[in-house]
């Protein structure tokens, strides 16, 4: 399945992206990117990306998710991880994308955290 990307503010300040399919290599994957950009330039500073719909995910998928998080970051923002399962999940463990985008079981949970701050 191809990528698809749905993209949602459950709060005025907060940008809530669905990926479903698979982030893989192919330029499908730049959305990703270029919806974290367009958030970005509206004055968006919190993202959530929902990964509970994520087939399958490869390196370049784990590098997106990086950069992404690095441009949120320069941008003085913040980013978290929602629901990734399986593979995806064991993915972001053995490549440690764990440890610079805090991962939460539901959006609501990323939400909450998000919202604390």
């Amino acid at each position: 399945m191809i990528l698809q990307l749905q993209k949602s503010q459950p709060a005025s300040d907060i940008s809530l992206i669905k990926l479903s399919g698979k982030l893989m290599m192919g330029n499908e994957s730049r959305q990703v990117e270029l919806s974290v950009a367009e958030s970005l330039g509206a004055g968006v500073k919190k993202f959530i990306l929902d990964l509970s719909k994520l087939d399958s995910i490869d390196s370049t998928g784990v590098g997106i998710i990086v950069v992404c998080e690095g441009k949120v970051r320069k941008a003085g923002g913040r980013m978290r991880i929602a629901g990734p399962v399986g593979v995806v999940h064991d993915t972001l463990l053995m490549t440690h994308v764990d440890r610079l985008v805090p991962v939460f079981p539901t959006v609501s949970e990323a939400t909450q955290d998000l919202s604390i701050a």
